[in-house]
C-alpha cells in the first residue's frame, strides 16, 4: 500500500471517530442547556438535541469525506504525518466552529426566551 492510501486510511480512521466522539459529547452535555432553552420542556429539548446530532453528523462527516483528497503526493513517513496534521487540524477547527456556532444560536434562543413579555398596549 502506498503512502497516499495509508494517509487516506489513517485520516478516516481518526477523523470519523473524533467526529462521533464530539457529537456524543455535545449530545450528552447539551441536554441540560437545551432543557433550559426550552423552559423545562424535556421532550422538545430531547427532540431538538437528537436532530442537532443528526445534522452534526451529516455536515461534519460530509466535510471529512469531501476533504479527503490530497493535492500532493505523499512521500515517506514524514509526508504521512505532515498530510495528516494538516487535514486533521482543519477537521478539528471545523468541529470547534460548529460547536461554537450551535452555542451561539442557542444562547440567542435562551436570551430571547428569558426576556419578559411586554404588557399589551391598550389603544
Amino acid at each position: 500500500m502506498n503512502e497516499t492510501v495509508t494517509t487516506y486510511a489513517l485520516y478516516l480512521l481518526i477523523a470519523i471517530p473524533v467526529t462521533i466522539w464530539v457529537a456524543r459529547t455535545l449530545h450528552r452535555n447539551g441536554r441540560v442547556f437545551l432543557v433550559e432553552c426550552f423552559e423545562g420542556d424535556e421532550e422538545m429539548a430531547d427532540s431538538v438535541n437528537h436532530l442537532l446530532v443528526v445534522g452534526f453528523y451529516l455536515i461534519n462527516i460530509g466535510f471529512v469525506t469531501l476533504y479527503l483528497k490530497l493535492d500532493v503526493m505523499v512521500a515517506g513517513t514524514t509526508g504521512i504525518f505532515e498530510a495528516l496534521s494538516g487535514k486533521l487540524g482543519v477537521v478539528l477547527l471545523v468541529l470547534g466552529a460548529m460547536h461554537f456556532f450551535n452555542l451561539f444560536l442557542f444562547s440567542r434562543v435562551r436570551s430571547k426566551g428569558a426576556r419578559p413579555t411586554p404588557p399589551p398596549l391598550n389603544p
